[in-house]
């Protein structure tokens, strides 16, 4: 069991549903027709009614308390106002949401009607991130973007009148057609949203994008062809570190900064390895062993066959990604239980995304002394190589270390391990 305990859980509801399909996005999400979604909700209710007696048969420990709840997609204000308030109705009837729980939701500017925004208030959302990733215009529209600078703008400022102040505002470094002074004049418009929270990624070139296969292969499509070089975009990550930091805005994990008290607590539950249930399109969880619950065997009960894989006490799960697939029926996979030793790379790759960095001496105590220590000496040679930073208790990326931050994860991996991904 992971030394995070176990006393409250996460909830993550995948909403797949897009007005139009970002060039760069590599999620299971896209444009489908608006008469799937009522299915696709009825589905999510299915799921969460399903999960306890799932989570009984697979033998893990599903806690009642709910502290997080975050719906993503997709752009989850694209449901009628009607569909959006039932999950939420389906969730309370089976767990229970602290009255104080952060609940999350995934906003595109422009795309929130006058109803939605009602809808979301007497939901409980109390958090709003919009994805607004450049408030320059013509990069926004370039990579499929719908909203303007102004639209952004005016959604920040309906969100504060309806009582919604907790909020994201999402940018990318790395844009098609980005420059030093387009990326500058987007910081200087965060800072000004005085927004508590910002998130800022730099560009993923993978073949799971349209953009990036298409940077991959030197072709001109989506823009392909501006996109800033590698060195470019680590500039202009590193400003933004800057410029955040000295607006109130301090940097906690590898793409996220806040304000103090305004850190994503759901998103904390990742990198801290507590519980969480996926539910919807490609949705994973993180569940831990309950020993008074039935053995860890196959089953088709709740959400379907889920197979076992390895020998460990904490089980991650992942739902199908495909939506004709999910609309028919129950479907969960389970993509490992994971043994010791797979814990323990966890929580090397996970902890140090965070500013915080890995607790030696509490993995030590989670894990042994024997197991951390191959572990200790990757920490040595990563310090020699300036990507380390370890004061005798804590283990922290340095700044360049941020910068190639999967090649450090893969020092703590073993050759039949697990990829750390980003």
């Amino acid at each position: 069991m992971t030394g995070n305990g176990g006393n409250a859980l996460g909830i993550y509801v995948s909403i797949p549903f897009c007005r139009s399909k970002c060039t760069y996005c590599n999620f299971a999400s896209g444009v489908y027709p608006t008469a799937d979604h009522e299915r696709y909700v009825e589905r999510v209710i299915e799921d969460l009614a399903g999960a306890r007696t799932w989570a009984a048969g697979v033998g893990v420990e599903l806690p009642r308390r709910v502290d997080t709840v975050y719906l993503g997609g997709g752009t989850p204000t694209l449901l009628a106002p009607e569909l959006l308030a039932r999950p939420f109705a389906a969730m309370r009837a089976k767990f229970d949401v602290d009255a104080d729980a952060e609940i999350t939701m995934e906003c595109a500017p422009g795309q929130l009607a006058d109803a939605m925004l009602a809808a979301m208030a007497a939901a409980g959302v109390n958090r709003v991130s919009l994805g607004v990733q450049s408030f320059i215009d013509s990069e926004a529209h370039a990579s499929g973007r719908l909203h303007s600078r102004a639209t952004v703008e005016a959604d920040l400022e309906r969100l504060r009148a309806a009582g919604i102040t907790n909020l994201n505002v999402d940018l990318i470094a790395g844009l098609a057609g980005q420059t030093f002074a387009s990326w500058e004049e987007s910081l200087e418009a965060l800072i000004g949203a005085g927004v508590p929270h910002a998130s800022v990624y730099m560009l993923e070139v993978d073949e799971d994008s349209r953009l990036g296969r298409e940077v991959l292969k030197g072709g001109s499509r989506y823009h392909a062809g501006l996109v800033p070089c590698d060195d470019t975009i680590a500039q202009m990550y590193e400003r933004a570190i800057e410029r955040l930091a000295k607006n109130g805005l301090r940097q906690y994990e590898i793409s996220n900064f806040a304000r103090p008290g305004f850190e994503s607590r759901h998103n904390l539950r990742y990198w801290l390895r507590r519980p969480y249930l996926g539910v919807g399109l490609d949705a994973s969880s993180m569940l831990l062993n309950s020993p008074t619950l039935a053995a860890k065997t196959e089953t088709r009960q709740g959400w379907g066959a889920l197979r076992r894989s390895g020998t460990g006490d904490v089980l991650r799960a992942t739902t199908t990604d495909e939506l004709k697939e999910f609309l028919v029926g129950p479907q969960t996979i389970a993509t490992a239980w994971l043994p010791p030793e797979r814990q323990h790379e966890e929580a090397w790759f996970l902890g140090l995304r965070m500013n915080a960095g890995v607790d030696v001496a509490a993995l030590r105590r989670e894990f042994g002394r024997e197991t951390i220590e191959p572990a200790i000496e990757a920490v040595g040679r990563l310090v020699n190589d300036g990507l380390l930073i370890f004061d005798g208790e804590r283990v922290r990326l340095t700044a360049r270390g941020r910068l190639i931050s999967n090649d450090v994860f893969q020092e703590f991996l073993e050759p039949q391990g697990i990829t750390a991904g980003d």
